[in-house]
C-alpha cells in the first residue's frame, strides 16, 4: 500500500516537472544558447486534457469588465440611497448655500465681539426677516397677477396651437398637437416628484417641504456657529502630508460656491428687470411675475433661461399681441447672448466658466436622477467639483497662506480649511 502511494506521488512530481519544462520561458532558454547561433527554443503545446491558455487581450478585458461592473453597482446603490434620502440631502445642500451667503456678515459680527452662537442667530434671523419683508411688500402686489398668469399662458398656448394647425407650414393635426401637449405636461409633472419617486401629492409636498425647511435652517445655524470646528475636524482626518492640499481644496470649493451664487443672483436680477420692463413697455401685463420667474430661472442654467423666455413671450402674445411678443422674444435672445458672452466672464470670473455642453449634461443628469431639485443643484455642484479637481492637479504648496478666515468663524483653528473671498 505504502509502496503504491509513494509511486503515485513520484509520478505526479515527474508530470509537474515535465509540464514546467514544456512551458519554460523562451527568453530563459534563449539565454543558454551560444552567442551567434540561432535560437532553437521551441514551445510545446499543451497535450491531453489541459485547457488552452486565454488570450492576454481577453484576460485584460475580463479584468477591467468585472471591475467596471463592481464600480457601476456601487454607483447605482449610492444614487439609490441619495434618492431615498433626497429630503435630507437637499436640506443639507441648501443649508450650505445659505451659510455661504451669510458667511461674511457672520464673520463681521464675530469680529465685533459677538459670541459664535449669537452671531449665527443674528445673521440667520436677519436673513429670514429680509425674506419675510420682501414677501410682505411684493406678494400682495403680484398675487393677483400670478393668479392670472396660468390662464394667460393657457390662452397664449391655445393661440399657438391654432396657428400650428391652421396657418403654419407644418403638416400637423389636432391629434398631433394634443399628443405633444400631453407629453409636455407629463414631463413637467415628472419633474415634481417626491424622494421616493412618486408624484408629489399635497400632503407629501407639505411634509417634505416643512421637514426640509426646518432641517436646512437648523443645519445652517450650526454651520455658521461651528463651521471652523467642522473644518478642523475634517482636516484632522487627512494624512499630515496631505493637509496643505486638503486646505487648498476646501478653500477652492468654498470660493467657487460663493462666486457662483453671487454671479447667479446678479445676472438673474439683471435679466429679470430687463424682461419685466420690456413686457411693460410693449403694453403687456404681468410684468412682475415675468421678472420674478426670470430671476428664479437663472438658478437653472440653460433650461431656466429658455422657460422664462418662453413665458415672457407667451404673456406678451396673450396680453399685447403678436408684434409685442416678437419684440420680447428678440430682447430675450439679445439679453441671453450679452449675459453669456460679455457679463458672465466678468461676474463669475474665468475659474467658474464651464463649457455649455458640460452645463447641459449636468442639468439633464441632475433632472433625470433627482427631479427639479437635481436640476437646480447640478451646475453649482459640477462647478465645485471641476474647480476642486483643477486645484488638486496643481503642485502641493505646504508654505501656502494659512491665515485665511474659516466660514462662520475667526481664523481656522489647527489649520482649518480657510474660506477665500472672491
Amino acid at each position: 500500500m505504502w509502496h503504491n502511494l509513494l509511486g503515485a506521488l513520484a509520478d505526479q512530481r515527474i508530470d509537474r516537472s515535465y509540464a514546467a519544462s514544456c512551458y519554460q520561458s523562451p527568453m530563459a532558454d534563449a539565454s543558454n544558447q551560444p552567442p551567434g547561433e540561432p535560437s532553437t527554443v521551441a514551445t510545446v503545446a499543451p497535450q491531453g486534457g489541459d485547457r488552452p491558455r486565454v488570450h492576454p487581450l481577453v484576460g485584460l478585458f475580463a479584468a477591467y469588465s468585472w471591475r467596471i461592473l463592481v464600480i457601476s453597482a456601487v454607483l447605482v446603490g449610492f444614487f439609490w440611497v441619495l434618492r431615498e434620502l433626497w429630503v435630507i440631502v437637499l436640506a443639507l445642500v441648501i443649508a450650505v448655500y445659505i451659510a455661504r451667503a451669510l458667511d461674511a456678515p457672520t464673520r463681521w459680527l464675530r469680529s465685533r465681539g459677538l459670541p459664535p452662537a449669537a452671531a449665527a442667530l443674528v445673521s440667520l434671523f436677519t436673513f429670514l426677516g429680509a425674506l419675510a419683508l420682501t414677501g410682505w411688500l411684493i406678494i400682495p402686489t403680484v398675487a393677483d397677477e400670478f393668479g392670472a398668469l396660468g390662464p394667460t399662458i393657457t390662452e397664449a398656448t391655445d393661440d399657438v396651437e391654432r396657428w400650428l394647425i391652421e396657418d403654419s407650414p407644418f403638416d400637423l393635426t389636432q391629434r398631433d398637437v394634443d399628443d405633444l401637449r400631453e407629453k409636455a405636461t407629463d414631463a413637467v409633472s415628472n419633474s415634481f416628484s417626491s424622494s421616493s419617486g412618486g408624484l408629489v401629492s399635497g400632503l407629501v409636498a407639505a411634509v417634505e417641504g416643512l421637514t426640509g425647511i426646518l432641517l436646512a435652517l437648523v443645519t445652517t445655524f450650526f454651520i455658521l456657529k461651528d463651521g471652523a470646528r467642522f473644518q478642523g475636524w475634517l482636516l484632522g482626518k487627512a494624512p499630515e502630508h496631505r493637509r496643505p492640499m486638503t486646505r487648498r481644496l476646501g478653500a477652492r470649493a468654498w470660493s467657487t460656491l460663493g462666486g457662483y451664487l453671487r454671479g447667479v443672483a446678479i445676472l438673474g436680477t439683471l435679466e429679470g428687470a430687463i424682461l419685466g420692463i420690456t413686457v411693460a413697455l410693449v403694453g403687456g401685463d404681468l410684468a412682475w411675475p415675468v421678472a420674478i420667474i426670470t430671476l428664479l430661472g437663472a438658478f437653472v442654467p440653460i433650461v431656466g433661461a429658455i422657460v422664462s423666455g418662453v413665458i415672457a413671450v407667451l404673456v406678451a402674445l396673450a396680453t399685447a399681441g403678436t408684434g409685442p411678443a416678437v419684440i420680447v422674444a428678440i430682447v430675450a435672445l439679445v439679453v441671453q447672448q450679452v449675459d453669456n458672452e460679455l457679463l458672465a466672464p466678468v461676474i463669475y470670473g474665468r475659474q467658474l466658466q464651464l463649457h455649455p455642453l458640460t452645463i447641459l449634461f449636468a442639468v439633464v443628469a441632475g433632472g433625470a436622477l433627482f427631479g427639479l431639485g437635481g436640476t437646480i443643484l447640478a451646475v453649482p455642484l459640477t462647478a465645485v467639483a471641476v474647480n476642486v479637481y483643477a486645484e488638486s492637479r496643481k503642485s502641493d504648496d505646504p508654505d501656502g497662506p494659512d491665515d485665511e478666515v474659516a466660514p462662520g468663524g475667526s481664523s481656522a483653528p489647527d489649520g482649518g480649511v480657510p474660506a477665500v473671498e472672491t
